[in-house]
Formats: C-alpha cells, structure tokens, sequence
C-alpha cells in the first residue's frame, strides 16, 4: 500500500470521481458494497433472462456480469492481502 495525491472532481457518496496521478482521464470510485450489489443484479439477470434473450443480448449480459465479478475478486484480493473486512457478506446467496 502507499499514499499517492489525486485530483477530486467529487465527492458524491459511490460516486465519486477523481483522477489517479498518470492516467489522463479520471474514473469512478465505487464502494465495495456497491460493486458487489451491482455484480449480483447482473449475476440475477443472467439466470433469469437466459433462455428468453436472443443470443447477443444474452452473450453482452455475462460479458457485463463477468466483468463485474472480476472487480469483486480483484477487490476481494486486494482487502484480503491488506487483511481488511470485506464491507459485505461473501456467502452467495441461495
């Protein structure tokens, strides 16, 4: 971990966006709790729409769910290895 200065264009709760040093657009911070709630609206989706989306809204909703989930393993990993609770529930939901 280090300490680094960014730019804050704001500061909206989950929203908030904010320029890293050295990238030249800045992005959206979004808390963990809410990538993980979006990650599982996409997870739901998925399983629920399957069989009655065509063939290329259904391929563009996993590739949006997979995406996803790869924030929230990235962000589980990165809390892991700093030994930081995760602000949500890891047991999948039935």
């Amino acid at each position: 971990m280090y300490t680094a200065t960014v730019e804050v264009f704001s500061d909206q709760s989950n929203a908030a966006v904010m320029r890293h040093p050295g990238r030249k657009y800045p992005g959206v911070l979004v808390q963990g709790d809410t990538l993980q709630s979006l990650c599982a609206a996409a997870e739901s989706c998925c399983k629920q729409l399957h069989d009655s989306l065509n063939e290329d809204a259904s391929a563009r909703m996993v590739e949006l769910r997979d995406h996803l989930r790869s924030l929230v393993n990235h962000y589980k990993a990165v809390l892991g290895e700093h030994k930081i609770p995760l602000p949500f529930s890891d047991i999948p939901s039935v």
